[in-house]
């Protein structure tokens, strides 16, 4: 009898040994990366609450998000420094012409809160023609913004005078109150307290459907090649990011104010604006219409030539994106709901 119950303890002892050892077994070590977010505003969002909410982790991915004013993130790019980018499409295709090694895998984002901000005697956008406007660097984000949005108004970019502040939203906004510039283009909250002060808000970006203020994911060709389930795991990290963000305001709330300390009352603000309005996308192709939106207002007459002979579908790929939609991915995670969605970006979106 003993003998039996011997055996039978040896036989149960194998599978026992095997779930410890299954269990004592180190986890997978998470891939650590670094992205590069060149503005703190809505528009690096979606990177903060995957940091936060634990999405890079559930993906593989230990990330450690620096920021950096253009052209720092192309520099970080450029040197393995950083793995991605979280760039305006205006700069990654203006990169792109110069330097073909690049890729955007995907955009987050295609409208935002930008409203031009002028000191307290202005009245109207036209009233700027011959006046001083700031901007972080010539050929940045905002410039290109500034531009577009100028143009609607009857002005041109060589209607004003630029003043480079070398800064972000910040330096741009302290510019305007030292007396520096007569206007600037500010994201919100900056904005909101520039209100409060009596600056005059002309215009804003989000009220013009045709200028896109879009984001990609930006990323080396080699570095995608060495690693090509990168794309995927941001994607899906984000992608999941934007989710809670829709489903859950007062953590998209924390998540912000962890990178970017402003009153709560403010970011509540703001992500009502961004909610109602949908800016963040849940499918996140990269647009043909916003290619080609930021080509046609370009008014540097040498990069808008640069623009219109470089073919942007040799740095566009939308291919992960594709996989995802076909897996399911999207519509597991957002609901049925986004299937009409999936169907609407894929006829938008640059193809090969």
């Amino acid at each position: 009898m003993f003998a039996r119950v011997r055996g039978i303890c040896s036989l149960l002892a194998v599978p026992v040994a095997a779930m410890l050892t299954a269990h004592s077994a180190p986890a997978q070590a998470l891939q650590k990366i670094t992205i590069n977010y060149p503005t703190r505003s809505g528009a690096s969002w979606p990177m903060y609450i995957a940091k936060e909410g634990g999405y890079y982790q559930k993906y593989g991915l230990d990330v450690d998000l620096k920021f950096g004013v253009h052209p720092a993130g192309i520099a970080m790019l450029v040197s393995n420094e950083a793995a991605m980018a979280n760039y305006s499409l205006e700069q990654s295709m203006e990169a792109s012409t110069k330097d073909g090694s690049f890729v955007m895998v995907g955009s987050s984002l295609n409208k935002a809160l930008f409203a031009l901000i002028a000191q307290k005697q202005y009245t109207a956008v036209k009233e700027l023609k011959g006046k001083r406007i700031a901007v972080g660097q010539l050929g940045d984000a905002p410039y290109n913004y500034t531009i577009a949005l100028l143009s609607k108004y009857g002005l041109h970019l060589r209607d004003v005078q630029w003043v480079p502040v070398g800064t972000d939203v910040s330096g741009r906004a302290a510019a305007l109150v030292s007396g520096r510039a007569d206007a600037t283009l500010l994201t919100a909250p900056n904005y909101f307290r520039m209100e409060e002060q009596g600056y005059k808000n002309l215009a804003n970006l989000a009220d013009h459907d045709d200028i896109y203020a879009a984001t990609t994911y930006l990323l080396r060709k080699s570095k995608v090649a060495s690693d090509p389930k990168l794309p995927e795991q941001l994607i899906k990290a984000h992608a999941e990011a934007i989710k809670r963000f829709y489903d859950d305001e007062d953590f998209a709330v924390k998540a912000y104010e962890a990178f970017d300390k402003q009153p709560d009352a403010d970011v509540r603000r703001i992500y009502e604006r961004y909610k109602q309005g949908n800016l963040f996308e849940r499918v996140p192709y990269v647009l043909a219409g916003a290619v080609k939106s930021v080509v046609a207002q370009q008014s540097d007459d040498r990069i808008a030539a640069q623009m219109k002979a470089f073919d942007f579908r040799t740095v566009v790929d939308n291919g992960t994106v594709e996989y995802l939609v076909r897996q399911g991915f999207f519509e597991n995670l957002f609901g049925p709901g986004v299937k009409a969605e999936e169907a609407r970006k894929e006829k938008l979106a640059m193809k090969k």
